[in-house]
């Protein structure tokens, strides 16, 4: 009797993932998916958190009225009843969903305190601004840090590198409004180098802007003081992590590779050192990008420069809702787009990195 040999199961395929999980490991799925909850977080903790500060834009403006011109309240009361376009005294929850609805129409809503006037014409009018001199600020502040700090890593415990390093550390911890006030008061008041009624706002009176030379030259007389600030509050960052990224740079194999093949140090300068240790600050140049907005408004008030940080904080004081959600709006949408361009930019520029479709 013969026995037959018992059947081998045949192999069974795995079913291939369905279009919705390729779709939803994606990477750029997962990214925009996180990036649009975050802004739904923020703008619903704004919404929330700042009816939580005390006094409301009614209250601010009764009481001025009162203060300035000796109106009586109800008579102070009626007149804000007729400014204000939203009614304060409804439910939270109606508040919040009638400015989600006008939100996802892409309205950001009139300003409160300016009657008529849209929250993004406020925006769009100040912003850049800011835009021109913290950007402006940004970029010197990078480049000569890029350089110091090279500078400061190929000679390394040398009495320089005690001096630019000593220098870089405390321009990094000083907070850069206490170095907008003493600008002000030993520039302006103490030695008169500068003239500070003048340089207020972000263009002369008069002035027409344009792509013009007269232009250009009084947007940057206006805006000198904020700029020397961001680069005397920023270049001391850029300098230290520069510093320490070439020295890491300098230990690696392909770096004692070239110097062994006989590759002239200009080239391993440029092409091996600084290109790779720049590359953890170009990622860090992106996200500070993002910080544009939120990071001028202390030195917008000092130097009393026409920019969205003025905007923001002249809104705090007033309790102007609408502007403080756009603004803030504005903030969250930019940082989000910041941290998904660096990481962009680093697959770009450093090949080995790849962004991957799943995890």
């Amino acid at each position: 009797m013969t026995t037959s040999a018992p059947a081998v199961p045949a192999t069974v395929a795995p079913p291939r993932a369905s279009l919705l999980t390729r779709i939803a490991r994606n990477f750029w799925v997962r990214r925009t998916a996180k990036a649009l909850f975050t802004v739904y977080v923020v703008v619903t903790l704004t919404f929330f958190l700042i009816r939580l500060m005390p006094g409301s834009p009614i209250e601010i403006y009764i009481n001025s009225l009162i203060e300035q011109y000796g109106i009586p309240y109800d008579e102070a009361k009626n007149q804000a009843a007729a400014l204000f376009s939203i009614d304060l005294d409804a439910p939270l929850y109606i508040q919040y969903l009638g400015y989600l609805e006008n939100l996802l129409r892409g309205d950001l809503g009139t300003s409160l305190l300016s009657a008529g006037t849209p929250v993004s014409t406020i925006i769009l009018r100040f912003l850049p601004w800011t835009i021109f001199s913290v950007g402006i600020g940004l970029m010197i502040s990078f480049s000569l840090g890029i350089i110091l700090g090279m500078v400061m890593a190929y000679r390394r415990e040398s009495a320089l590198d005690h001096v630019l390093s000593a220098l870089a550390s405390v321009l990094s911890s000083v907070p850069n409004y206490l170095i907008a006030m003493m600008l002000v008061v030993f520039l302006g008041v103490q030695w008169k180098l500068v003239d500070i009624a003048a340089m207020r706002g972000s263009m002369s009176p008069g002035m027409q802007p344009g792509f013009n030379l007269a232009f250009i030259k009084d947007a940057l007389y206006h805006a000198s003081l904020p700029i020397i600030t961001y680069v005397i509050t920023t270049i001391g960052t850029w300098m230290l992590t520069m510093k320490s990224s070439t020295i890491s740079t300098l230990g690696e194999d392909y770096v004692t590779v070239a110097k062994a093949r006989g590759l002239p140090e200009r080239r391993i300068t440029t092409a091996y050192v600084g290109r790779n240790a720049a590359l953890p600050l170009f990622t860090q140049l992106t996200i500070a990008i993002g910080f544009i907005v939120g990071g001028s408004l202390l030195i917008e008030s000092v130097f009393v420069y026409q920019g969205i940080g003025l905007v923001l904080l002249r809104s705090i004081t007033q309790r102007d809702y609408s502007v403080m959600q756009g603004v803030f709006l504005i903030i969250t949408i930019s940082v989000i787009v910041a941290n998904l361009l660096a990481d962009v930019l680093y697959s770009r520029l450093d090949p080995r990195i790849k962004l991957g479709k799943g995890e």
